[in-house]
């Protein structure tokens, strides 16, 4: 995969040599650090020329601009100055990384006319940067030049980022960047084909994290039958890879602190199993397991950042195929919790690995909150696009927290109802519960089976089916995984759980 660039702070100085890009509100108007890179006032008159306005991550550029050595000079609009925003920093630094193209060096003039950002506004910049020149392409045996950083040379690009103040700038970029490192190893495990990534490649990964001081513990088949995960080894039946969970702990915060959990649903490859899925873009469900990505990525995050709380992040891998041992619609299952299952559809499977892991997850840690990701159904991608994740929730609070810190980090999330007349419609004669509903309310009837094996523990349940894969490009994502949920949750502890 390409060389993530590298990123460094310094004062304002006119650069010299490389490729400089600089900040312009709407309006066009250059600062005193932006205009000394343009000393033969040429961009202006650009401006002009090309209708470029200053709009938010708009950008127009000149190729060896006059009376410098400078190889390229672009300019990025902010939009306007009193709008700007955590998410809309990092749109602009994802602009600045497309504005780049193919240079060697960067220097990014942080020096915007009638805005005064911050720290973390820059360390925002930096680590838009970061996401948008993710690329997976380690399987490539040619790289080609995109024209979007896709250096033949495979080096990374150096970029040097001039602020008011690079010393502040580079600390809140040490932890932005950690969080960065957790979005791209979401990402590279979603992108990852799933006959590299089984069941037993992904706990490799995740048990990686002890470097970073996660305490990591894989359950194997054995001792998921001895504990009782009957629903989670149901789904894995018939497939020729054995599962596994994988159980990430990160104590950071007080010894007496309950820890906060994420639960994610690692299907490694749903072929819908005995109801198989039709065979147009079957391909795609190699990434039926972004939510187990993102609470990697997410433990990931809150380790190399130091983060001063505890935290368990579970994951259930399993793969679901069609053989003869596979498990087969009308069959009953018994899940940890006790309660029965019949099995309607072997396609709903997602939320028989999670009933499993939220019962475990729930009287094992006894945590503040669980909150669990899946892709876990096409109907939330008919309710609500690729633009916002599917959210429920047994309680208020937390899933306004949610909704606070998606606003904040861009990554949206939208709440959907639950309730007893929904519930009901999962009730069955034969068993405690079936696994599918029907058609009318799918992501409701899922999200209520889930409510089931959390009791009162406060927890949300996120649909990323529309945002975790395939989601739309961005000026901070143009990779098919998108590593949806990584910042998102990792805003949600450090505003909220940390000591």
């Amino acid at each position: 995969m390409t060389k993530e660039p590298t990123v460094a702070f310094a004062e304002f100085a006119t650069p010299k040599s490389g490729s400089a890009i600089v900040l312009v509100p709407e309006g066009g108007k250059l600062s005193d650090a932006a205009a000394s890179c343009d000393p033969a006032g040429v961009l202006p008159r650009v401006f002009d020329t090309a209708e470029f306005k200053g709009k938010l991550a708009a950008s127009v550029e000149i190729f060896a601009p006059q009376e410098t050595q400078l190889d390229r000079l672009a300019a990025v609009g902010t939009g306007k100055a009193g709008a700007l925003d955590e998410n809309a920093w990092l749109r602009i630094g994802g602009a600045v990384a497309a504005a780049a193209k193919n240079a060697k060096e960067v220097t990014v003039v942080v020096d915007v006319a009638d805005a005064s950002p911050g720290a973390r506004d820059v360390a925002a910049i930096g680590l838009g940067i970061l996401l948008r020149s993710y690329r997976f392409d380690k399987y490539k045996t040619r790289k080609d030049d995109n024209g979007d950083n896709g250096r033949k040379d495979d080096k990374p690009v150096k970029y040097t980022i001039q602020c008011a103040d690079p010393a502040a700038a580079e600390k809140a970029f040490a932890e932005a960047s950690a969080v960065g490192q957790g979005v791209s190893l979401a990402r590279d495990l979603v992108n990852e084909p799933a006959n590299i990534l089984g069941p037993e490649e992904f706990a490799d990964k995740a048990k990686a994290l002890e470097k970073l001081g996660v305490k990591v513990d894989i359950l194997t088949e054995k001792e998921l039958e001895k504990i009782g995960m009957g629903a989670l080894l149901a789904v894995g039946r018939g497939s020729v890879r054995p599962p596994r969970v994988a159980v990430m702990r990160w104590d950071g915060g007080d010894s007496k602190q309950k820890p906060v959990a994420f639960v994610g649903k690692g299907v490694v490859f749903d072929t819908g199993g005995i109801s198989i899925k039709p065979a147009a873009s079957m391909e795609d469900m190699k990434g039926d397991m972004a939510g187990a990505a993102t609470v990697v990525g997410l433990m990931h995050a809150l380790a190399a950042r130091k983060a001063q709380t505890n935290a368990v992040g579970i994951i259930g891998l399993v793969e679901n195929m069609p053989d003869g041992n596979a498990q087969r619609p009308g069959d009953i299952v018994t899940s940890l919790s006790g309660q029965t299952i019949e099995v309607i559809n072997t396609d709903a499977e997602g939320r028989l690995v999670l009933a499993d892991l939220l019962w475990h997850c729930k009287e094992e840690f006894k945590p503040e909150f669980m909150v669990n990701l899946a892709t876990l159904t096409g109907a939330v991608i008919v309710a609500l696009g690729n633009q916002h994740a599917g959210l429920f929730s047994n309680d208020d609070a937390l899933a306004e927290r949610l909704a606070a810190a998606g606003k904040v980090t861009g990554e949206k999330v939208w709440r959907l109802p639950l309730g007893s007349e929904y519930d009901k419609l999962i009730d069955t004669k034969n068993a405690d519960m079936k696994n599918t509903g029907g058609r009318s309310a799918g992501s409701i009837t899922a999200a209520q089976f889930l409510k089931r094996f959390v009791d009162d523990t406060p927890w949300a349940h996120l649909d990323i089916a529309g945002t975790g894969m395939a989601s739309p490009s961005s000026e901070i994502n143009q990779s098919w995984a998108s590593g949806f949920g990584v910042r998102l949750l990792d805003r949600l502890v450090a505003d909220h759980y940390e000591r």
